[in-house]
């Protein structure tokens, strides 16, 4: 009975020693470490990240990559590196509404085209994107209140893109290739002009104007190289008449030869 006793009591000891380490594990397990100034919730279902006006200039490079909405609205993030987002593969909603966004990299968004459903690129300072950042993503974009030059590049992005319905007309040229166009929703301007068309007449011009120019300076550089050769040949007969008839009679082969 003794030895079982003991059994007993060192049994229950190793037990709750046991039990003491796997609470201690859980207490101690580090924690996920998110972005300063944002905060994380789970509303409707998805794990929201929120990181609104949290005076950040550059996406954070810690969000947690289980993120389904993601928030950098309001913060003065100016640029979007390459694959800014490629560690968020299960990111659905991105909104980088009213930063001070001037360029995007070719590749800022790359592999978020399987899932992006929505994306807000309004109210920064975007004033000509390349098409090809956008390729192949389903998102539904708004791209308003930016400072658009209103050009053929942006028009071949507007194709390529799916507008938020509810933004279309707040994409306004701040600036056009055709000045009258300046101030007006950009929507309105290719419902009475195609911009790559007008750009394409406007280059052939151009290239006339050059070609035009070339072909007056060959003219009339030939025309003063005759001009040159046919005074200096006068030159020459007047100096020969100016010689003795015997002498001027001599040279006259070769001035006939030079003449011609």
């Amino acid at each position: 009975m003794p030895f079982l006793d003991w059994y007993l009591r060192r049994s229950l000891a190793t037990w709750l020693l046991l039990h003491s380490l796997v609470l201690m594990s859980f207490c101690f397990q580090p924690a996920t470490t998110l972005p300063k100034g944002c905060h994380s919730s789970e509303e409707d279902g998805y794990k929201t990240l929120r990181c609104s006006n949290a005076q950040i200039t550059e996406v954070p490079k810690d969000i947690p990559n289980d993120t389904n909405r993601l928030y950098l609205d309001f913060n003065q993030i100016t640029y979007l590196p390459s694959d800014a987002f490629r560690n968020l593969p299960v990111l659905m909603e991105l909104d980088l509404s009213h930063n001070s966004l001037g360029h995007l990299d070719i590749n800022a968004l790359r592999g978020l085209s399987d899932h992006l459903l929505s994306l807000d690129l309004s109210s920064n300072k975007l004033v000509s994107v390349n098409k090809e950042v956008f390729a192949n993503l389903k998102a539904r974009t708004n791209l308003s209140g930016n400072p658009w030059m209103c050009d053929c590049d942006l028009q071949e992005l507007i194709r390529m893109v799916e507008l938020d319905p509810t933004s279309s007309n707040g994409i306004v040229c701040a600036s056009s290739v055709l000045e009258e166009h300046a101030g007006k929703p950009f929507l309105q301007v290719v419902k009475d002009i195609d911009l790559c068309n007008t750009y394409k007449r406007t280059t052939d011009v151009a290239m006339l104007v050059t070609m035009f120019g070339w072909f007056a300076m060959v003219i009339s550089y030939l025309v003063y190289y005759v001009r040159q050769n046919q005074e200096d040949a006068r030159r020459h007969l007047e100096y020969l008449k100016s010689l003795p008839s015997k002498q001027r009679h001599n040279e006259e082969p070769s001035t006939l030869s030079t003449v011609v």
